[in-house]
Protein backbone atom coordinates (compact mmCIF):
# COMPACT_ATOMS: atom_id res chain seq x y z
CA UNK A 1 0.00 0.00 0.00
CA UNK A 2 1.74 3.59 -0.98
CA UNK A 3 0.24 6.83 -0.13
CA UNK A 4 1.02 10.36 -1.14
CA UNK A 5 2.56 11.22 2.33
CA UNK A 6 6.24 10.82 2.54
CA UNK A 7 7.30 8.18 4.83
CA UNK A 8 9.30 9.12 7.43
CA UNK A 9 11.23 7.30 10.23
CA UNK A 10 12.53 8.57 13.52
CA UNK A 11 13.29 7.19 17.15
CA UNK A 12 11.75 8.16 20.35
CA UNK A 13 12.78 7.53 24.49
CA UNK A 14 10.97 7.12 27.52
CA UNK A 15 13.74 8.12 29.37
CA UNK A 16 14.24 4.78 31.48
CA UNK A 17 16.74 4.66 34.43
CA UNK A 18 17.26 1.05 34.18
CA UNK A 19 20.95 -0.38 34.83
CA UNK A 20 23.99 -0.14 32.80
CA UNK A 21 25.98 -2.48 31.13
CA UNK A 22 27.61 -2.57 34.65
CA UNK A 23 24.83 -3.26 37.04
CA UNK A 24 24.59 0.29 38.17
CA UNK A 25 21.71 2.47 37.82
CA UNK A 26 21.38 5.14 34.98
CA UNK A 27 20.81 8.41 36.82
CA UNK A 28 18.77 10.99 35.61
CA UNK A 29 21.42 13.55 34.57
CA UNK A 30 23.09 11.05 32.53
CA UNK A 31 20.31 9.72 30.86
CA UNK A 32 18.87 13.17 29.98
CA UNK A 33 22.65 13.97 28.64
CA UNK A 34 22.10 10.85 26.73
CA UNK A 35 18.94 11.43 25.41
CA UNK A 36 20.35 15.10 24.11
CA UNK A 37 22.89 12.89 22.34
CA UNK A 38 20.69 10.65 20.26
CA UNK A 39 18.36 14.05 19.28
CA UNK A 40 21.55 15.27 17.94
CA UNK A 41 23.42 12.21 16.11
CA UNK A 42 19.34 11.46 14.65
CA UNK A 43 19.37 14.90 13.07
CA UNK A 44 22.95 14.69 11.66
CA UNK A 45 22.46 11.56 10.45
CA UNK A 46 18.91 12.61 8.68
CA UNK A 47 15.97 10.88 10.03
CA UNK A 48 12.83 12.73 10.44
CA UNK A 49 11.54 12.45 13.70
CA UNK A 50 12.70 12.76 17.81
CA UNK A 51 10.68 11.83 20.34
CA UNK A 52 10.43 11.97 23.88
CA UNK A 53 7.94 10.40 26.48
CA UNK A 54 6.25 11.43 29.85
CA UNK A 55 6.69 9.65 33.21
CA UNK A 56 5.75 10.36 36.84
CA UNK A 57 7.81 7.80 38.13
CA UNK A 58 11.61 7.33 40.15
CA UNK A 59 12.26 4.67 37.09
CA UNK A 60 12.33 7.31 34.31
CA UNK A 61 13.95 10.56 33.74
CA UNK A 62 11.53 12.56 31.58
CA UNK A 63 8.08 14.02 33.01
CA UNK A 64 8.19 17.32 31.21
CA UNK A 65 8.89 16.28 27.01
CA UNK A 66 8.33 20.07 26.06
CA UNK A 67 11.23 21.11 28.16
CA UNK A 68 13.65 18.07 26.79
CA UNK A 69 12.15 18.67 23.37
CA UNK A 70 13.48 22.31 23.81
CA UNK A 71 16.53 21.72 24.94
CA UNK A 72 16.89 19.01 21.76
CA UNK A 73 15.83 21.97 19.61
CA UNK A 74 18.44 24.59 20.51
CA UNK A 75 20.55 21.70 19.33
CA UNK A 76 19.26 20.08 16.52
CA UNK A 77 18.72 21.80 12.76
CA UNK A 78 15.76 20.08 10.46
CA UNK A 79 14.12 17.25 12.78
CA UNK A 80 10.45 17.54 13.83
CA UNK A 81 9.97 17.09 17.68
CA UNK A 82 7.29 15.43 19.09
CA UNK A 83 5.88 14.22 22.50
CA UNK A 84 5.66 10.63 22.62
CA UNK A 85 3.42 11.10 24.81
CA UNK A 86 1.84 14.04 26.52
CA UNK A 87 -0.43 12.33 28.90
CA UNK A 88 -3.31 14.89 28.29
CA UNK A 89 -5.68 13.26 30.83
CA UNK A 90 -3.70 14.86 33.68
CA UNK A 91 -2.69 18.29 31.67
CA UNK A 92 -3.72 21.77 31.30
CA UNK A 93 -4.40 21.69 27.69
CA UNK A 94 -4.29 25.35 28.02
CA UNK A 95 -0.13 25.37 29.38
CA UNK A 96 0.03 22.42 26.90
CA UNK A 97 -0.90 24.60 24.05
CA UNK A 98 1.33 27.31 25.39
CA UNK A 99 4.48 25.46 25.90
CA UNK A 100 4.56 23.48 22.19
CA UNK A 101 3.24 26.32 20.66
CA UNK A 102 6.47 27.93 22.50
CA UNK A 103 8.85 24.62 21.14
CA UNK A 104 7.11 25.60 17.69
CA UNK A 105 8.72 28.79 17.97
CA UNK A 106 12.48 27.69 18.83
CA UNK A 107 12.71 25.15 16.96
CA UNK A 108 11.07 27.08 13.71
CA UNK A 109 8.07 24.95 13.26
CA UNK A 110 9.21 21.83 14.10
CA UNK A 111 6.74 20.48 17.44
CA UNK A 112 4.02 18.15 17.34
CA UNK A 113 1.72 16.91 20.10
CA UNK A 114 1.05 12.83 20.66
CA UNK A 115 -1.63 12.64 22.79
CA UNK A 116 -2.30 9.87 24.77
CA UNK A 117 -3.63 8.38 28.43
CA UNK A 118 -0.05 7.16 29.21
CA UNK A 119 0.87 3.23 30.28
CA UNK A 120 0.71 4.53 33.67
CA UNK A 121 -1.99 6.25 36.31
CA UNK A 122 0.05 7.85 38.53
CA UNK A 123 0.19 11.78 37.27
CA UNK A 124 -3.77 11.89 37.90
CA UNK A 125 -3.58 11.81 41.22
CA UNK A 126 -0.41 13.39 41.72
CA UNK A 127 -2.03 15.98 39.80
CA UNK A 128 -5.12 15.86 42.70
CA UNK A 129 -7.71 14.15 40.02
CA UNK A 130 -9.65 11.59 40.62
CA UNK A 131 -8.95 7.79 38.82
CA UNK A 132 -13.03 7.52 38.63
CA UNK A 133 -12.92 10.64 35.66
CA UNK A 134 -9.73 9.22 33.56
CA UNK A 135 -11.76 8.53 30.07
CA UNK A 136 -14.03 12.37 31.14
CA UNK A 137 -10.28 14.14 31.81
CA UNK A 138 -9.20 13.21 28.28
CA UNK A 139 -11.92 13.52 26.18
CA UNK A 140 -12.61 16.71 27.62
CA UNK A 141 -9.03 17.78 27.38
CA UNK A 142 -8.59 17.16 23.64
CA UNK A 143 -11.76 18.85 23.05
CA UNK A 144 -10.38 22.36 24.64
CA UNK A 145 -6.67 21.29 22.78
CA UNK A 146 -8.31 21.33 19.62
CA UNK A 147 -10.23 24.41 19.77
CA UNK A 148 -7.58 26.27 20.96
CA UNK A 149 -5.56 25.16 18.14
CA UNK A 150 -8.03 26.70 15.81
CA UNK A 151 -9.71 29.56 17.96
CA UNK A 152 -8.24 32.27 19.22
CA UNK A 153 -9.68 34.26 21.15
CA UNK A 154 -12.00 31.48 21.89
CA UNK A 155 -14.76 30.74 24.55
CA UNK A 156 -15.52 27.19 25.73
CA UNK A 157 -17.36 25.01 28.50
CA UNK A 158 -16.40 21.61 29.41
CA UNK A 159 -16.92 19.52 32.66
CA UNK A 160 -13.56 18.99 34.04
CA UNK A 161 -11.99 23.13 34.52
CA UNK A 162 -13.51 26.16 34.39
CA UNK A 163 -14.85 27.75 31.48
CA UNK A 164 -13.15 30.22 29.03
CA UNK A 165 -14.58 33.48 28.28
CA UNK A 166 -13.09 35.24 24.96
CA UNK A 167 -10.01 34.00 26.19
CA UNK A 168 -6.58 34.30 23.89
CA UNK A 169 -4.10 31.76 24.53
CA UNK A 170 -0.48 32.74 23.11
CA UNK A 171 1.85 32.52 21.84
CA UNK A 172 0.76 30.93 18.37
CA UNK A 173 2.94 28.60 16.92
CA UNK A 174 4.83 29.52 13.69
CA UNK A 175 3.00 26.44 11.79
CA UNK A 176 -0.41 27.25 11.15
CA UNK A 177 -2.01 24.60 12.22
CA UNK A 178 0.27 22.66 15.84
CA UNK A 179 -0.12 18.99 14.73
CA UNK A 180 -1.78 17.14 17.33
CA UNK A 181 -1.52 12.70 16.41
CA UNK A 182 -3.68 10.64 18.98
CA UNK A 183 -1.55 7.67 20.65
CA UNK A 184 -3.88 4.22 20.97
CA UNK A 185 -2.61 0.89 22.56
CA UNK A 186 -5.21 -1.18 20.30
CA UNK A 187 -8.48 0.04 22.06
CA UNK A 188 -11.09 0.22 19.33
CA UNK A 189 -13.08 3.58 20.96
CA UNK A 190 -9.89 5.27 20.64
CA UNK A 191 -9.03 4.94 17.10
CA UNK A 192 -13.06 5.68 16.27
CA UNK A 193 -12.47 8.72 18.32
CA UNK A 194 -9.16 9.70 16.25
CA UNK A 195 -11.06 8.54 12.43
CA UNK A 196 -14.00 10.86 13.60
CA UNK A 197 -11.68 13.78 14.64
CA UNK A 198 -9.57 13.34 11.28
CA UNK A 199 -6.43 13.41 13.61
CA UNK A 200 -3.43 11.26 12.52
CA UNK A 201 -2.86 7.92 14.76
CA UNK A 202 -0.45 6.09 15.84
CA UNK A 203 0.13 2.85 17.30
CA UNK A 204 2.18 1.62 19.97
CA UNK A 205 2.89 -2.36 18.51
CA UNK A 206 4.05 -4.59 21.66
CA UNK A 207 1.63 -7.33 20.33
CA UNK A 208 1.26 -9.56 17.04
CA UNK A 209 1.36 -6.38 13.96
CA UNK A 210 -1.56 -8.19 12.12
CA UNK A 211 -3.68 -8.10 14.63
CA UNK A 212 -3.47 -4.03 14.07
CA UNK A 213 -4.61 -4.52 10.73
CA UNK A 214 -8.62 -4.81 12.01
CA UNK A 215 -7.91 -1.20 13.95
CA UNK A 216 -6.11 0.69 10.90
CA UNK A 217 -9.66 -0.15 8.63
CA UNK A 218 -11.91 1.01 11.63
CA UNK A 219 -9.43 4.24 11.59
CA UNK A 220 -10.10 5.02 7.70
CA UNK A 221 -14.06 4.18 8.07
CA UNK A 222 -14.85 6.29 11.02
CA UNK A 223 -13.25 9.20 9.10
CA UNK A 224 -14.98 8.26 6.08
CA UNK A 225 -18.55 8.11 7.61
CA UNK A 226 -17.89 11.19 9.51
CA UNK A 227 -17.04 12.72 6.27
CA UNK A 228 -13.26 13.36 6.63
CA UNK A 229 -10.29 12.33 5.26
CA UNK A 230 -8.18 9.68 7.27
CA UNK A 231 -4.90 11.43 9.16
CA UNK A 232 -1.53 9.40 8.74
CA UNK A 233 -1.02 6.40 10.86
CA UNK A 234 2.45 6.13 12.69
CA UNK A 235 3.74 2.55 14.57
CA UNK A 236 5.86 2.68 17.62
CA UNK A 237 7.78 -0.56 18.72
CA UNK A 238 10.69 -1.22 20.71
CA UNK A 239 14.28 -1.34 17.92
CA UNK A 240 17.89 -2.22 17.83
CA UNK A 241 20.18 -2.90 14.80
CA UNK A 242 23.34 -3.80 13.98
CA UNK A 243 25.37 -4.85 10.98
CA UNK A 244 24.54 -8.37 11.59
CA UNK A 245 21.30 -10.16 12.57
CA UNK A 246 23.34 -12.70 15.13
CA UNK A 247 25.28 -9.73 16.22
CA UNK A 248 21.95 -7.63 16.99
CA UNK A 249 20.20 -10.28 18.92
CA UNK A 250 23.02 -11.46 20.78
CA UNK A 251 24.23 -7.36 21.70
CA UNK A 252 20.56 -6.65 22.73
CA UNK A 253 18.77 -9.80 24.29
CA UNK A 254 20.45 -9.26 27.85
CA UNK A 255 19.07 -5.32 27.79
CA UNK A 256 16.20 -6.01 26.71
CA UNK A 257 14.97 -8.78 29.06
CA UNK A 258 16.15 -6.42 32.37
CA UNK A 259 13.64 -3.96 30.27
CA UNK A 260 10.88 -5.96 30.62
CA UNK A 261 12.11 -7.38 33.88
CA UNK A 262 11.98 -3.63 35.33
CA UNK A 263 10.11 -1.84 32.85
CA UNK A 264 7.38 -4.41 32.31
CA UNK A 265 6.96 -6.80 35.49
CA UNK A 266 3.55 -7.80 34.19
CA UNK A 267 5.03 -9.55 31.23
CA UNK A 268 6.66 -11.79 33.69
CA UNK A 269 10.56 -12.80 32.83
CA UNK A 270 11.76 -12.76 28.90
CA UNK A 271 13.91 -15.75 28.20
CA UNK A 272 15.84 -16.47 24.49
CA UNK A 273 13.31 -18.59 22.95
CA UNK A 274 10.38 -15.41 23.49
CA UNK A 275 12.79 -12.67 22.44
CA UNK A 276 13.67 -14.55 19.03
CA UNK A 277 9.75 -15.20 18.40
CA UNK A 278 9.27 -11.70 19.23
CA UNK A 279 11.95 -10.38 17.02
CA UNK A 280 11.10 -12.99 14.07
CA UNK A 281 9.37 -11.63 10.80
CA UNK A 282 6.17 -11.13 11.98
CA UNK A 283 6.75 -10.28 15.45
CA UNK A 284 6.75 -6.88 17.02
CA UNK A 285 10.06 -6.75 18.08
CA UNK A 286 12.57 -4.71 15.58
CA UNK A 287 15.70 -6.46 15.94
CA UNK A 288 18.48 -7.84 13.56
CA UNK A 289 20.31 -6.06 10.43
CA UNK A 290 19.57 -3.48 8.24
CA UNK A 291 17.68 -5.95 5.61
CA UNK A 292 15.55 -7.29 8.39
CA UNK A 293 14.00 -4.12 9.75
CA UNK A 294 13.72 -2.80 6.11
CA UNK A 295 11.83 -5.93 5.38
CA UNK A 296 9.72 -5.70 8.64
CA UNK A 297 8.78 -1.94 7.92
CA UNK A 298 7.81 -2.99 4.36
CA UNK A 299 5.80 -5.48 5.67
CA UNK A 300 4.46 -3.89 8.15
CA UNK A 301 3.61 -0.78 5.75
CA UNK A 302 1.53 -3.11 3.33
CA UNK A 303 -0.48 -4.42 6.10
CA UNK A 304 -1.22 -1.12 8.13
CA UNK A 305 -0.42 2.04 5.19
CA UNK A 306 1.46 3.53 8.38
CA UNK A 307 3.37 6.83 6.77
CA UNK A 308 6.02 6.80 10.08
CA UNK A 309 8.13 4.77 12.30
CA UNK A 310 9.43 5.17 15.57
CA UNK A 311 11.93 3.16 17.10
CA UNK A 312 12.15 3.33 20.58
CA UNK A 313 15.77 3.20 21.33
CA UNK A 314 18.44 2.74 24.04
CA UNK A 315 16.24 0.23 25.98
CA UNK A 316 17.53 -1.45 28.95
CA UNK A 317 21.01 0.22 30.14
CA UNK A 318 22.04 -0.74 26.58
CA UNK A 319 25.58 1.44 26.22
CA UNK A 320 25.53 4.98 24.46
CA UNK A 321 28.11 3.51 21.59
CA UNK A 322 25.85 1.23 20.64
CA UNK A 323 22.55 2.92 20.56
CA UNK A 324 24.47 5.56 18.85
CA UNK A 325 25.43 3.57 15.97
CA UNK A 326 21.90 1.94 15.66
CA UNK A 327 20.48 4.99 15.47
CA UNK A 328 22.67 6.15 12.68
CA UNK A 329 21.79 2.47 10.72
CA UNK A 330 18.53 3.15 11.17
CA UNK A 331 18.82 6.44 9.46
CA UNK A 332 21.68 5.38 6.67
CA UNK A 333 20.66 2.01 5.89
CA UNK A 334 17.15 1.37 6.38
CA UNK A 335 15.80 4.91 5.77
CA UNK A 336 16.99 5.36 1.97
CA UNK A 337 16.01 1.76 1.48
CA UNK A 338 12.44 1.79 2.74
CA UNK A 339 11.73 5.09 0.76
CA UNK A 340 12.91 3.60 -2.41
CA UNK A 341 10.87 0.42 -1.89
CA UNK A 342 7.75 2.42 -1.60
CA UNK A 343 8.75 4.98 -4.83
CA UNK A 344 9.50 7.74 -2.60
Amino acid sequence: MTTGAPFEIGIFTFGELTRDSTGQPIDARRRVRDVLEWARVADDAGLDVFGVGEHHREDFAVSSPQMVLAAAAAQTERIRLTSSVTVLSSADPVRIFEEFATLDLISGGRAEIMAGRGAYVESLPLFGQSLDRYDEYFDDHLELLLRIREENPLTWTGTTRPPLTAAGVWPRPVQDVLPVWIAVGGTPASVVRAGTLGLPLYFAILGEPARFAPLAELYRRAAAEAGREPGRIGVTSHFYVEETSQGAKNTFFPHYASYIGQNMPRVGRLDRDSFDVWSSPRGALFVGSPAEIIDKILWEHEVLGHTRFLAQVGLGGLPQAETLRSIELLATEVLPAVRAAIGQ
